[in-house]
């Protein structure tokens, strides 16, 4: 059996705080996201420290590396990402963890 991934991106948008588009943004990938098969835990963050320039998070886990790849080819965040990410994000640092037994 393989370990569990938990994949988190921290990310900030080109949309102002509190806007429609920065709602409307995180409900999509919400929706988009969490639906594809694999997907496990998916939550939605806000960032609240000062020592971050990145405003939101998502945040998932996958049973194992297959899962994850699954997800990453599937055809609905490749979508997400061409279609939304790359023109609504201004900077993000994607992290991919397993946990230290």
């Amino acid at each position: 059996m393989g370990r569990v991934i938990r994949h988190t991106v921290a990310f900030r948008l080109v949309h102002p705080s509190g806007s429609p588009e920065e709602t409307e943004f995180l409900d999509t990938g919400r929706r988009t996201l969490a639906a594809i098969p694999g997907v496990e835990d998916f939550v939605v963050s806000r960032q609240v420290s000062a020592k971050s320039d990145h405003a939101f998070q998502f945040a998932m886990s996958f049973a194992d590396q297959a899962a994850y790849d699954a997800y990453d080819a599937h055809p609905d965040h490749q979508g997400f990402v061409r279609s939304r990410w790359l023109t609504e994000v201004a900077a993000f640092d994607e992290l991919d963890l397993v946990r230290l037994d």
